[in-house]
């Protein structure tokens, strides 16, 4: 018998792999699934980071999502609704560049390590 259907309720999410400028909040893990959600807070720029071997989807439910990436001069920008693929081992940051804060649904897919923070790499990666 496979595992009952369970809802987790927005304040049983619980605090989760810190990176600095931005609050994740774990909903559940499982075997090959990561469900949480990210904070940003206007303003804010995160530390860099990856996500080991885990495959990220980002959904955008509300603000603005500014992601640089190594390799890549500027950035990519989401707004709510849009989805955004990071791939596994993508060094990267995300900020918000406007006055609401942002706040994504995340799905990680693999059994990596959540969340590795790193050094910034060298450039480009600024617009």
């Amino acid at each position: 018998m496979s595992e009952p259907i369970r809802v987790v309720r927005a304040d049983e999410l619980a605090p989760a792999d810190p990176t600095p400028g931005m609050h994740r909040t774990l909903a559940f893990r499982v075997p090959g699934l990561w469900a949480g959600r990210l904070e940003t807070e206007p303003g804010a720029t995160s530390g860099w980071h990856h996500h080991d071997v885990n495959e990220s989807s980002l959904y955008v439910v509300s603000g603005v999502v500014r992601l640089e990436f190594e390799g890549r001069e500027g950035y990519v920008e989401a707004r709510p609704g849009d989805f955004v693929h990071v791939p596994a081992h993508t060094v990267h940051r995300e900020s918000n560049p406007t006055g609401e804060t942002s706040v994504v649904v995340i799905a990680r897919a693999g059994d990596g390590i959540p969340t590795v923070n790193v050094d910034e790499p060298p450039y480009p990666h600024r617009g």
